[in-house]
C-alpha cells in the first residue's frame, strides 16, 4: 500500500485481489453484490483502504467457513445484533453437524487404513462405525423435516 502525504494508505484492485489469492474480477462481483463497499476512485481507477482489506478478508473467512455469498450479504446486512446472531447460530450448529460427520467418516477410514481383515466391511468394529455414521444421517434427516415442517401435532395433524 502507498500513502500519499496525509491520505490513508491504498492499494489497487490488482494489490488487493493479489493480496488474498483471487481474482479482481471476484472482487468487482462482490462490489455489485453489495458486499463490498466500491472503492474511492483515483485518476478512474479503484483505490481500496483498510476498511476494503477488513472486508475481504471477512468475506473469504465466511466462505473458508461455507458461509454462501447471500448468506454473507445477510451477515452484512443485518438490521440487529440479534438478526446477525440468529444467522450465525444456524451456521454454527450446520458446521458443528458437519464437523461431527467429517470426525465420523475420518474414524471410517482411519479403521479401514489399520484393520487386518482381508475385506474391512466386513469387521464387526467397521460395522459400528458404519452404523453410527448411518444413525447419524437419520437424525440429521428428521432435524431438517422438523425444522422445515416443524413439530408433529400430538393428534397427529
Amino acid at each position: 500500500m502507498k500513502s500519499s502525504g496525509g491520505t490513508a494508505a491504498t492499494m489497487t484492485i490488482g494489490e488487493l485481489s493479489a493480496r488474498f489469492d483471487l481474482a479482481p474480477h471476484v472482487l468487482r462481483h462482490w462490489e455489485a453484490m453489495g458486499l463490498l463497499a466500491p472503492a474511492t476512485r483515483v485518476n478512474g481507477r479503484r483505490r481500496y483502504a483498510q476498511d476494503h482489506i477488513t472486508r475481504v478478508a471477512m468475506i473469504v473467512g465466511g466462505k473458508s467457513g461455507g458461509l454462501s455469498l447471500e448468506q454473507l450479504r445477510g451477515l452484512l446486512a443485518a438490521r440487529s445484533p440479534e438478526d446477525r446472531r440468529e444467522l450465525l447460530e444456524r451456521h454454527h450448529a450446520e458446521l458443528q453437524r458437519r464437523i461431527r460427520d467429517i470426525e465420523q467418516s475420518k474414524a471410517m477410514i482411519e479403521h479401514a487404513l489399520d484393520c487386518d481383515e482381508h475385506d474391512f466391511t466386513r469387521c464387526p468394529n467397521f460395522q459400528r462405525l458404519v452404523q453410527d455414521l448411518a444413525e447419524g444421517a437419520r437424525l440429521h434427516a428428521e432435524e431438517h423435516t422438523l425444522r422445515r415442517f416443524g413439530r408433529p401435532q400430538p393428534d397427529g395433524g
